[in-house]
């Protein structure tokens, strides 16, 4: 251009540009400056365009973290990471807008990691899917260690945002077509995502009418209880500029960092120690706030669980006159955990919720706490288009019976179990990994292990003592190790049917000191028994017992099973405290293996 624009203006051109120009042009001569080759590559592939086009709406952000952005530990305060969330999100919505977008309300966050001083959150938002005037931002967060060059995952999050005009009127969006397998992926989930989210209210005034309405607490020993009112806080904040966003409304992570921050308050006061959070309770912003507002933030501890506690957090809004009545702005529910010096959470005491409102929160949050689990475990979407069972034949029966048992070897080996429930004798603990919530529940009981090894690995018995179970017959003895059995029992959903298995028994005795007897169950399928109209097709991917001897009449029974999709309501039911049919289960094969120990000796003495 600069050269047309001299030649207009009748310049007269030196005659060293032009024989650079033209034999610039022609790829004769290289730059006037020195480059090394290699840096002229690595500047030209950094910025060549990426090999699958971008979306449009796609943010990214990049934020060192400081000392000025960290809590006591030096360790990013969780309030700072919701606000640079909260803005990234906000930077994609109104991409696709073209207009200013306001949080509507925030998923469920989980936080696998810490953030220390020095190292870099990386954040991506991109628009999953637009609906009429709301959408969905996917959040993807991840530190990254400088010193090292390693990348660790943080959370992911998904954000609804609504699009308003100039007037404050809702926008109409234009719907966002997804490109790659990925995005078409976030786009068809989005709307299931949107549909729980919309019915949230209603699952959880139906699980709470289902519910015992007694307020069961749980006996911990040398625990006292801690008065819920202890744990109450209050805090005011004026909204000022620099927390609000270019229209005058308060921004929506600012919001969120300040009931985090009262939230850790209220869980200190019950521990007596400083808190982590590792758990978001969906947010919903019921209104907005200006500057010039004053924000009130209340928090208390809703219930302590074992290892873990939810606080509950709300939000109002008033202005200069304090006559008029404060607008609600926005309510949420946080988990927090105490970590030891491993990093492991420790127990944590008992809650003494207060009459009335405070026997109410009590029960919502174990409400809440089995949603949460249903829908952190929900079974991804290949899992339920292929069965979970395995064809068996003659050919790969060695290996069918290495699996079962290796499976639920493997299982039991989980360093991460960690204490739910505990009544009586009895104790609840759960395995939570990417996909899949396990559980186990064990008890000491006074019988040898052989003994109950022998009791518990015939299913056709197990009626006697399992109320799900209605029969299991025997189909085909394999060996002396393995069987495979046709098991009808209950249903565990609404339907009127009746479910039935086709489960493959192994059977493992220790192979030296200090090794469980082992009793694996996994489904498997078999042409001679396929599934009916007059049943209800259950599956099961790993679950069995070990038996541990402690002595020569004592042995600790403990029993595993990973949730499958028709089976996991039950077990969040049990793990959240609304239930507690696992623990009389339980007792009932106490009972069981009591009752039958002196008939079972005098069997097995008789066949030998």
């Amino acid at each position: 251009r600069c050269l047309l624009k001299m030649v207009k203006e009748n310049i007269v051109i030196p005659e060293e540009i032009l024989s650079f120009c033209c034999n610039g042009f022609q790829g004769s001569t290289s730059p006037p400056c020195s480059q090394d080759p290699g840096e002229r590559e690595e500047a030209a592939g950094a910025m060549a365009s990426p090999s699958h086009p971008r979306n449009p709406t796609e943010v990214q952000m990049s934020q060192l973290v400081l000392p000025c952005h960290t809590n006591h530990r030096g360790e990013l305060s969780i309030g700072q990471l919701l606000k640079w969330i909260d803005t990234a999100a906000c930077l994609s919505a109104e991409r696709h807008a073209g207009c200013p977008c306001v949080t509507a309300s925030m998923d469920d966050i989980y936080f696998e990691h810490t953030i220390s001083v020095g190292q870099v959150v990386n954040i991506k938002a991109k628009v999953n899917r637009a609906f009429n005037s709301s959408m969905e931002v996917g959040i993807q967060v991840s530190y990254e260690d400088l010193c090292s060059g390693k990348h660790y995952s943080i959370c992911k999050a998904y954000a609804t945002f609504v699009a308003h005009s100039s007037s404050g009127n809702k926008v109409t969006l234009k719907p966002l077509i997804p490109q790659t397998e990925e995005e078409k992926i976030e786009h068809s989930i989005a709307a299931e995502r949107r549909r729980m989210r919309l019915v949230h209210k209603d699952t959880l005034k139906d699980l709470l009418t289902r519910s015992p309405r007694e307020t069961e607490l749980e006996t911990r020993d040398g625990s006292v209880a801690v008065p819920a009112e202890k744990t109450r806080v209050e805090s005011v904040e004026l909204v000022l500029p620099p927390h609000a966003n270019h229209q005058g409304n308060t921004f929506g992570g600012q919001i969120m960092a300040w009931m985090e921050n009262v939230a850790t308050i209220a869980a200190s006061r019950l521990c007596h120690a400083h808190p982590t959070l590792r758990a978001i309770e969906m947010f919903h912003f019921r209104g907005p706030s200006q500057v010039g507002d004053r924000l009130v933030l209340k928090a208390i501890v809703n219930n302590a669980f074992k290892n873990s506690m939810e606080v509950g957090v709300c939000a109002e809004a008033y202005g200069q006159e304090m006559s008029i009545s404060r607008r609600h702005i926005n309510s949420a529910f946080m988990t927090f955990v105490v970590l030891d010096q491993e990093g492991r959470p420790r127990s944590l005491p008992m809650l003494a919720p207060e009459q009335g409102d405070g026997e109410r929160r009590y029960r919502e949050a174990s409400a809440r706490k089995k949603i949460r689990l249903d829908r952190k475990y929900v079974v991804s979407c290949k899992q339920t288009e292929v069965p979970l069972s395995v064809p068996w034949d003659q050919s790969n029966k060695v290996y069918l019976s290495y699996n079962n048992v290796s499976a639920l070897k493997m299982l039991v080996a989980k360093a991460n179990w960690a204490l739910a429930r505990e009544k009586e004798k009895v104790q609840m603990y759960t395995l939570e990994e990417d996909k899949f919530l396990s559980f186990r529940i064990e008890m000491s009981v006074r019988i040898s292990a052989s003994q109950a090894f022998s009791l518990l690995s015939d299913l056709r018995r197990r009626h006697e003592w399992d109320s799900h179970y209605l029969s299991a017959e025997l189909v085909q003895q394999v060996d002396d190790d393995d069987m495979i059995y046709h098991v009808v029992s209950q249903t565990l959903s609404s339907e009127n049917k009746l479910q039935d298995f086709v489960i493959l028994a192994s059977r493992r005795k220790p192979c030296s000191k200090g090794d469980p007897y082992v009793v694996a169950f996994r489904s498997v399928t078999l042409p001679t028994h396929p599934a009916t109209a007059s049943f209800t097709r259950g599956e099961t991917i790993c679950s069995g017992f070990c038996i541990w001897p402690e002595s020569e009449e004592m042995s600790k029974v403990a029993y595993y099973n990973q949730a499958t999709p028709g089976y996991l309501n039950y077990v969040t039911t049990n793990v959240a405290g609304l239930s507690s049919n696992f623990c009389a289960t339980f007792e009932a094969c106490e009972k069981f293996l009591l009752k039958n120990k002196e008939d079972d000796l005098i069997v097995r003495l008789q066949s030998l």
